[in-house]
């Protein structure tokens, strides 16, 4: 007889809608991304989506909500199997049930005689085999619901009645529909149990409570009804879209966090343009960018060429058939705003940034690194340094770095910490500094985030680079190393900033010695953590070459010999990968493998060995491969040297047939001592000659 979960169970959309008090507008997006996930992943796993199903996510300030196609009312019928002792271990000499069998058979609720025997290949073991009726939608729902809510990214919950309900914001409403039936809970989820088919629209424009008719119509029903836009990828697609029109030929200004953002914020978009005076456009635009994004969540407006214009749009969450009250109130938040940004940006330029410097020893950088005024002093001793090593002038890298802190005294970075640099570079100015001095005061916070752009010139580099290692070395010296997830002092970005700075502009310095250097700039006030620290480096430049699309193994084989000078890394695992693609690379690298095996354990038995002495080499195949290595030497020797790393490779790539015939033919730990010690000295000279480069061992399977 057919089953009703087999054959009964149609197939519906299945919405879900937790109607919530304002959620976080920075998390929603991702919330709303996970919740939806999950419920979908969970539905599959218990069989209730017949097929992919798909689903689609909704979420709005005041709601998360996931739609799911194809859903069963039942799930299917579950065959349930265990598997239990083995024939041998469950019957004793004569046949008779083991206590391990009876055992097995009473946890199963079944006697011995009712279970199977199975065959894996191996043994032969009794197996529990039973059918279970499906589960239904309702009973299952409230798992599914409670595992996916345990899943969310939210780092602080909130308690809003007198039971354990815990989420995000207080939960006051749960709409469930299986098509156009409503679904009742067998247990409630946050004290909720559905059972209704009814939501709230817009907190103004809304007229109290919607009914949904099904799961299919929900968005179409809560914008006719409701005036709310439910998809929170349809909401965004109309903000920008009208912020590209009502723009009226300017760009306007933003990023997708912001516009993320103001999409959380908002459940009916209406997007409308207003102004300011043109007398603020005095101040740095980044002040007033800065005030009208992260103040007031307002979009400015750009002309073609790229200047701020005295316009910026607002994005409201009302129709008003006066949308004119609603700009001019806005305008008017707005003017006070730039009106203590023009009032900083006036009062800082009153004092120079050099009469500020000495001010900084009130300022703590770290309880246990001194202050800011220590800090600077460190900078300024460090990206002398690094400007020597650079063949640059010294001067202008010793003004800037004595100013580049100056700035966090002044009432915009006060304000906007965002603008630290950024108001240092425009108060240099003001001061008459030279524009190469300003402009590594702005520059030596860059790389402030990954793909951002890099300072540019020796000046820059020298100070963003000693204000990196600075932090590292200092940090590293008192213990503050990154564990886990956790980098309170942005660690990871600064090491990876230096890792950027070298690389990306071609600097030929060592990171050992500039490691050495930030250290001693502390004149001992620190733990010397060099070791760690370049660790850590090469832990980070291991992930930089992986993202740029060079595998673990050619990584490993350069970074292993851990190379002086990061700039030339990249050239280097550019041969490697040229050298792998030869027919030769994979013999020569697993016979590298085997050299670097048959060394290291000969240096764990002690076994010492100096120079090839060729005079005691006695096989053909060993003086021909001697011959072989001294010659392909030769010619790779200056190829290496001039930083031709693929020709230095696929010179070796002649060792082949030589390195075949020395392992087919000669047995190197042989009893005499003295011949044992010459073909040892010989695959250390093969070992050293072809790994310059890379350690072509790493790249052996």
């Amino acid at each position: 007889m057919a089953r009703r979960s087999e054959t009964g169970s149609k197939t519906r959309s299945l919405l879900v809608e937790f109607l919530t008090e304002e959620l976080p507008p920075k998390s929603l997006k991702r919330l709303s991304v996970v919740f939806a996930d999950s419920v979908h992943d969970y539905l599959k796993d218990r069989g209730l989506v017949d097929g992919e199903g798909g689903f689609e996510e909704f979420a709005t300030p005041r709601r998360l909500a996931v739609r799911v196609r194809r859903v069963r009312s039942v799930q299917p019928d579950q065959t349930v199997s265990r598997k239990g002792p083995t024939v041998q271990a469950g019957l004793d000499s004569s046949g008779k049930p083991s206590q391990a069998l009876l055992g097995f058979a009473r946890s199963c609720g079944v006697s011995p005689e009712k279970l199977e025997r199975h065959r894996d290949g191996k043994a032969e073991y009794f197996l529990y085999r039973a059918s279970r009726e499906g589960e239904s939608l309702a009973r299952l729902l409230p798992g599914i619901l409670n595992d996916s809510l345990k899943r969310l990214p939210v780092a602080k919950q909130m308690r809003w009645s007198e039971g354990d309900a815990l989420f995000v914001r207080p939960v006051h409403g749960l709409l469930i529909l299986h098509g156009t039936k409503p679904i009742k809970l067998s247990q409630r989820v946050l004290g909720l149990a559905g059972g209704s088919r009814s939501t709230w629209g817009h907190r103004f424009l809304g007229k109290g409570r919607v009914e949904v008719a099904s799961a299919d119509e929900y968005e179409r029903t809560l914008e006719r009804a409701g005036s709310v836009v439910a998809s929170f990828g349809e909401r965004r697609e109309r903000i920008v879209a009208a912020l590209r029109t009502k723009g009226r030929g300017a760009a306007p200004v933003y990023d997708d966090a912001l516009i993320d953002e103001i999409t959380a914020l908002v459940e009916y978009p209406t997007v409308q343009e207003g102004a300011f005076s043109a007398r603020f456009l005095e101040v740095p635009p980044e002040c007033l960018v800065l005030s009208m994004q992260q103040h007031q969540r307002y979009i400015p407006l750009k002309d073609a060429r790229g200047k701020l214009l005295p316009r910026f749009l607002m994005v409201s969450n009302l129709k008003s058939g006066a949308p004119t009250v609603i700009v001019r109130g806005n305008e008017r938040v707005l003017r006070a705003r730039l009106s203590d940004a023009k009032f900083f940006f006036d009062q800082d330029r009153k004092e120079s940034l050099e009469n500020r410097v000495q001010r900084l020893e009130r300022v703590i950088y770290h309880g246990k690194l001194g202050s800011q005024l220590q800090r600077v002093a460190r900078i300024q001793l460090l990206a002398a340094h690094i400007a020597r090593e650079l063949k640059t002038d010294v001067t202008p890298v010793e003004r800037s770095a004595s100013l580049c802190k100056a700035d966090l005294l002044t009432g915009m970075v006060g304000e906007f910490p965002e603008l630290q640099g950024t108001m240092g570079r425009y108060y240099a100015l003001h001061d008459g500094e030279p524009a190469v001095v300003a402009d590594a005061i702005e520059a030596h916070y860059l790389p402030r985030f990954a793909g951002d752009r890099l300072p540019e010139g020796p000046v820059a580099c020298a100070l963003a680079l000693a204000d990196k290692l600075c932090a590292l070395a200092g940090l590293f010296g008192i213990g503050e190393q990154p564990t886990g997830e956790k980098d309170p002092f942005g660690l990871r970005r600064a090491a990876l900033g230096v890792i950027r700075i070298l690389v990306e502009r071609d600097l030929a310095l060592s990171l050992s010695d500039l490691v050495n250097a930030a250290f001693a700039s502390y004149e001992r006030t620190v733990a010397d953590a060099h070791t760690d620290l370049e660790t850590f480096m090469f832990e980070r430049f291991a992930g930089y070459l992986r993202e740029r699309g060079f595998s673990t193994r050619e990584v490993e084989s350069v970074l292993s010999l851990r190379p002086v000078r990061l700039h030339l890394v990249p050239r280097q695992l550019e041969a490697v990968k040229l050298f792998q693609a030869l027919p030769e690379a994979a013999s020569l690298a697993a016979a590298n493998k085997r050299v670097a095996n048959i060394l290291r354990q000969a240096e764990a038995k002690g076994e010492s060995y100096s120079g090839v002495k060729p005079g005691e080499l006695k096989e053909p195949a060993e003086r021909a491969l001697h011959e072989a290595i001294r010659s392909a030497s030769a010619k790779a020797r200056a190829l290496f040297d001039r930083g031709d790393y693929t020709a230095y490779l696929r010179t070796f790539s002649v060792l082949k047939a030589p390195v075949d015939e020395f392992f087919d033919s000669v047995m190197v730990m042989v009893d005499d001592d003295q011949l044992r010690r010459s073909r040892l000295a010989l695959l250390r000279d093969l070992r050293e000659a072809m790994n310059r480069v890379a350690d072509l061992s790493k790249l052996a399977a």
